[in-house]
C-alpha cells in the first residue's frame, strides 16, 4: 500500500525542497519528496510530490503545506506497482537490464547477479534526488541500445548528476571516450568520488570519462569531443526543449539521444523540439517519467 500527496507550487518553492529527513526528523519511514515541472511553456508553476508507505498522518500533511504557500494538498492511494515505479523506494536498489545499482549497505549478492553490472551509489546522493523511474528508465534504454547491436566511440552524459549514466554507458561500450558534465560543481565532485568507488577511469582515453561544470553544451571540453555518437540527459522537459538545438549540432548523422526527466505529459512538446531539428523517435517508453530515445538525421 502507498500513498501519494501533491501539492501546487512554484519553481521557487521547488527549487527550495529541504531534505526529507530534516521535514520529518521524528519519522522511521520519511516520505520520498519530489518536484517536477508539468509545463515547460508556464515556468512557473511547478508541483511537488510526495511518497508514503503508510496513510499520510494530519500532522504530516500540516508539514508538507507549509512547503507551498496557498496549495491544499491533494492525497492518492497508489497500488503497490505505481510505488515501486515512480517512487525512488528509499534505500531499495535499482534494476534495470543487466544492471544492479545499490547503496553500500546494499552489496549485491554475487551468486545471484554473476552476470549484473553493479554500480555502488550513495543512497543520500543518488536515490534522494526524486528520479528514481528515470534512472530506470534510462538505463534500461542504453540496455537495449546496447543488445539492438548499437556501437558508439564518443558519448556525452549533460547533467550528469552523479555520474550513474555515464559509468552505464561505458560499461556497456568500454572502448569509448566519455564526458560526464553539469551545471552543479557539487554534482560533479559527486562524480568524481562515486568514479573512484566504482573504478571509472578518469582522462581522455578510450573506456575513460572526463568530467567538467558546464551549463547545457557551454564548455570548450563539449565543443572539442564533440559530434558525439550518443548523447543522454536526465534533466527537465524545459532545459531539454532549449537545449535541442544546441544537442542537435553536438551530434553525429544517425546518433542516439536518451532524453529523460519529463513527464509522459510533457514528452509531445519534447518531441516536437526535437523533431524540428530532424531528429526520430525510436522509442517514448511509458509511465509517468517518459524516457525518449530518438535518432538524428544519418
Amino acid at each position: 500500500m502507498s500513498w501519494r500527496v501533491t501539492l501546487h507550487c512554484t519553481r521557487a518553492e521547488a527549487e527550495a525542497l529541504p531534505e526529507s529527513d530534516d521535514l520529518f526528523p521524528f519519522s522511521d519511514s520519511p516520505p520520498v519528496i519530489v518536484a517536477d515541472e508539468p509545463d515547460p511553456h508556464a515556468p512557473d508553476d511547478w508541483r511537488i510530490h510526495a511518497y508514503f508507505s503508510d496513510q499520510p498522518t494530519t500532522q504530516e500533511l500540516i508539514l508538507l503545506r507549509r512547503l507551498a504557500a496557498g496549495s491544499e494538498p491533494k492525497v492518492d492511494h497508489l497500488g503497490e506497482d505505481d510505488w515501486v515505479t515512480i517512487s525512488q523506494a528509499g534505500l531499495e536498489p535499482i534494476r534495470a537490464g543487466r544492471f544492479f545499482v545499490h547503496t553500500p549497505s546494499h552489496a549485491p549478492d554475487r551468486a545471484k547477479d554473476s552476470g549484473a553490472i553493479n554500480f555502488e551509489i550513495d543512497a543520500g546522493l543518488a536515490f534522494g534526488t526524486g528520479q528514481h523511474a528515470t534512472t530506470v528508465g534510462c538505463l534500461g534504454a542504453l540496455d537495449r541500445l546496447q543488445a539492438s547491436g548499437k556501437r558508439f566511440t564518443t558519448i556525452a552524459d549533460i547533467g550528469t548528476g552523479t555520474g550513474l549514466l555515464a559509468f552505464a554507458a561505458l560499461a556497456l561500450w568500454p572502448d569509448a571516450r566519455g564526458i560526464a558534465t553539469d551545471i552543479d560543481p557539487i554534482s560533479i565532485d559527486v562524480t568524481n568520488d562515486n568514479a573512484r568507488i566504482n573504478a571509472i577511469p578518469i582522462g581522455h582515453a578510450p573506456g575513460e570519462l572526463l568530467l567538467a561544470v558546464a551549463d547545457g553544451m557551454d564548455h570548450p571540453m563539449l565543443a572539442t569531443r564533440a559530434p558525439f555518437d550518443l548523447l543522454i540527459a536526465n534533466i527537465l522537459a524545459g532545459p531539454l526543449i532549449d537545449l535541442a538545438p544546441d544537442f542537435a549540432r553536438a551530434v553525429s548523422p544517425g546518433a542516439s539521444l536518451v532524453l529523460a526527466g519529463l513527464l509522459d505529459t510533457q514528452a509531445d512538446a519534447v518531441i516536437t523540439a526535437y523533431e524540428a531539428e530532424g531528429m526520430t523517435v525510436i522509442e517514448r517508453g511509458d509511465g509517468e517519467w517518459c524516457v525518449l530515445t530518438l535518432e538524428a538525421r544519418a
